[in-house]
């Protein structure tokens, strides 16, 4: 798989993006995988559960919404915490909007991860051709990650 361009915030991006599936406590990365930048999120979802996720919670954003999310869920025995959308002429409730910024305490945990690999770690920009060099790449800077995590979890 070759990069490609997506858009996002009005901005157009070239390269690879990273998914990551971390553990909520630790902020450790436990799994990820490499696609190009115009893949949805969404579609990398399954190939980051596994078995050992079942009856365990998702939190995600609300692009993870819609019913093939839903059924992957429900066969692995995953509750379902992603954020609620709201559409055109049916928007979300107080109810909904109050479980949603419950759920995005959760949630921001994963942003911290991206946070600290901008900021700490020189950004996540990399000049690399190719799908794998750019995996190896990005597996070494999540890698690093987690050992820094370590570090700050774990102190002598």
């Amino acid at each position: 798989m070759n990069a490609r361009w997506t858009t996002k915030g009005g901005q157009r991006h070239y390269g690879y993006k990273n998914h990551i599936k971390i553990d909520r406590k630790s902020k450790l990365i436990k799994n990820y995988a490499v696609t190009s930048a115009e893949l949805h999120d969404s579609q990398v979802l399954e190939e980051l559960l596994e078995e050992s996720d079942s009856h365990h919670e998702l939190y995600a954003d609300s692009a993870y919404s819609g019913a093939p999310i839903k059924e992957i869920l429900s066969e692995l025995k995953i509750r379902n915490r992603i954020h609620e959308k709201g559409y055109r002429n049916n928007p979300l409730t107080e109810k909904q909007i109050l479980k949603n910024r419950k759920k995005s305490r959760t949630r921001a945990r994963v942003e911290h991860v991206f946070g600290f690999m901008v900021n700490s770690m020189q950004g996540n920009f990399i000049r690399y051709i190719g799908q794998e060099r750019a995996e190896t790449v990005i597996g070494l800077n999540n890698l690093v990650y987690n050992m820094m995590r370590y570090i700050q979890i774990c102190p002598t």
